[in-house]
């Protein structure tokens, strides 16, 4: 585990030479290589194998020689001396021990003095892996992994055993990842590099599983969803990077062989905890920096945007219950990225910010950390953000059912009270889809909420100021007679319901997900107590309003109404604008030393401000006119 911390510290510090993608991994599979080989090789300090042995020497000067052509950095010198170190030891047959040690430290010591990517981008299928192996592998390797497929006979060296339990247990995803997309010269296992990579690392872990039995994977799950100190531990990387036996150090031999069982065939269960989500971000910050280096800055840009969307914003909600603050640094940081990475700017100021979001990504981690959740974090994290979300959407429903009632148009009721139960149900079924089904998107997120949030201000704009305009009308009994009839029409109330469902199911996406992510956090019955609370809460709050509306004067209840809502709509402007900013479809220029409330839905960037002062400039000449009607 701690070696693959390093290695993905290290990626995103963004302090080393940028080298040769290749020539690292080729070094990095040579080592990896002499670390597991090496006692075919030796023992006791003598030759057991002569064709190993000269090959474990050609693989130590190989790497020294492709090491020797690197790009000049700090750290190099070192690792020539690392270099000469390992072939010393080789030459003079030191114990496997000691070689496997100097061939992994070689290897995370190169990867930090030359990033590379070390994670796959996206969850491997192991299904896909499945019917890759039998396509390409099982004719040498066998069908179940044990070396003697039909086309074995006469190679030499003979192919590799998968299902034995010891080499297995040696071999990292990320080093099966890096033999399949090179092969390994002077044998018959060539590369397989033609298939894209996302083939490659499912391939990986569908070969990476042979040795593991399937009975040892329902043991593993069980293990897995019943410690939480495990699930929070455990990201994509290290499942990538570590080796079994490295977990079998930490967690006994039985755990690591189940754990590495269950995982190994369900690398998406690891996606789900949040810190696996924050090292995705870490790992799309990696490659945007890369990207820009080669001058890609439009590839940079959308992979800086993953990292937001995909790695940071399905953790955003819940890190804002345990630290508000840290939420609101890191997402600005985000969005001052991505601006300056579309303005071009030099390649170190892009390291320095991503060097700066990887310590606040350590402090969200330490935020996030299961053992932190106490039942009183759960319980009001649960009740905060379910009274902060209701209570917007609460409020235009009840404003919406009171004018109803006093308009005397109880007919267009059922059309209203159908959208916000349809609502809630369609949040149900969300957080069932979410759940079970298939993992929503940071972009879908956001553009839900956006366009959601954007349509219901554009009929609230008009509404305020609708309201507005009778609030002091003598007339407004004979315009309620006369017109209103056809104002709620069966269409227009069809378009109640829409407004009702829109405002309420935009609220509910939000809250569902928050509770789809702190339900892990092991205090579920905090979680009920919470939302139970705030229900009650909400419950008060609704009955006080519709009492409070029912003795209010119709023209104070308009004049009160649409100040209501002419308010709810700059929010909701502000909000609708901010969440398309984050699903990357409107540009982001960061207003400096700004003001941020999301209270209101202010926030400090120069598209979401001018929105919402364009909108407040419309319902005020909208109320002007309203007013200029009244005199004339």
């Amino acid at each position: 585990m701690a070696f693959c911390f390093l290695l993905s510290l290290q990626l995103i510090s963004g302090v080393a030479v940028r080298a040769d993608t290749d020539s690292v991994l080729t070094i990095w599979r040579l080592l990896d290589y002499v670390a597991v080989d090496y006692r075919e090789a030796v023992r006791d300090g003598e030759v057991i194998n002569a064709d190993e042995y000269a090959e474990m020497v050609e693989f130590a000067s190989t790497a020294k020689g492709k090491l020797d052509a690197l790009p000049s950095s700090g750290e190099k010198g070192a690792l020539l001396k690392q270099a000469a170190d390992l072939q010393a030891a080789i030459e003079r047959k030191a114990a496997p021990e000691v070689v496997a040690t100097l061939s992994r430290s070689f290897a995370a010591d190169l990867v930090k003095a030359y990033p590379v990517p070390l994670a796959p981008t996206v969850v491997p299928e192991f299904q896909r892996g499945k019917a890759l192996y039998a396509e390409h592998c099982a004719s040498c390797h066998g069908v179940s992994g044990n070396g003697k497929g039909p086309a074995s006979e006469g190679l030499n060296p003979p192919p590799i055993a998968f299902t034995d339990k010891e080499r297995a247990g040696e071999r990292s995803i990320f080093a099966l990842y890096q033999v399949i997309g090179q092969g390994i010269d002077g044998t018959s296992m060539a590369s397989f590099a033609h298939l894209p990579s996302q083939d490659r690392w499912a391939l990986a872990f569908y070969v990476g599983s042979l040795a593991y039995p399937t009975e040892d994977a329902a043991r593993g799950e069980q293990l897995w969803k019943a410690d939480p100190g495990l699930r929070s531990r455990t990201t994509l990387a290290s499942l990538v990077g570590d080796r079994p036996v490295t977990l079998a150090a930490t967690l006994g031999e039985d755990t690591a062989n189940r754990l590495t069982a269950y995982l190994r065939r369900n690398p998406d269960a690891v996606v789900q905890t949040s810190n696996a989500s924050l090292a995705l971000a870490r790992s799309r910050l990696s490659e945007a920096v890369l990207a820009y280096e080669k001058g890609n800055r439009a590839a940079a840009t959308d992979l800086a945007l993953s990292a937001y969307l995909d790695g940071f914003e399905p953790v955003e909600k819940l890190l804002a219950v345990h630290d508000g603050a840290l939420m609101r640094r890191i997402e600005a940081a985000m969005g001052e990225l991505r601006s300056t990475l579309q303005r071009g700017e030099a390649v170190e100021d892009i390291r320095s910010q991503v060097r700066v979001l990887d310590g606040l990504f350590s402090d969200a981690e330490a935020a996030l950390d299961p053992r932190q959740a106490t039942a009183a974090s759960s319980f009001f994290g649960a009740f905060t953000v379910l009274l902060r979300e209701a209570l917007e959407a609460m409020l235009i429903v009840i404003v919406m059912l009171t004018l109803l009632r006093k308009t005397d148009r109880r007919d267009a009721e059922p059309y209203l009270h159908f959208g916000w139960i349809s609502a809630l149900a369609a949040g149900a079924l969300t957080w069932v889809a979410a759940t079970y089904l298939i993992a929503i998107s940071g972009a879908h997120r956001e553009v839900t909420e956006g366009l959601g949030s954007l349509f219901a201000a554009v009929i609230l704009l008009w509404v305020g100021i609708w309201m507005h305009g009778k609030s002091q009308a003598d007339t407004w009994q004979r315009y309620i007679r006369d017109k209103l009839g056809h104002a709620l029409s069966r269409q227009s109330a069809w378009g109640l319901f829409g407004l009702t469902f829109i405002v309420v199911y935009r609220e509910v996406f939000e809250t569902i997900l928050f509770y789809a992510a702190i339900w892990n956090g092991g205090n579920s019955s905090a979680v009920i107590a919470g939302a139970a609370a705030a229900v009650a809460v909400l419950i008060v709050i609704a009955w006080a309003l519709l009492r409070f509306g029912r003795t209010l004067p119709v023209g104070k209840f308009f004049a009160y109404s649409s100040a209501l809502l002419a308010v709810l709509c700059v929010v909701l402007v502000g909000k609708g604008v901010a969440a398309l900013q984050e699903a990357g479809w409107l540009p982001v220029t960061p207003v400096a030393a700004f003001i941020r409330l999301e209270v209101v839905g202010l926030y400090p960037t120069v598209q979401g401000i001018s929105a919402q002062v364009a909108t407040a400039a419309i319902l005020l000449i909208g109320f002007w006119r309203n007013e200029r009607r009244r005199v004339a």
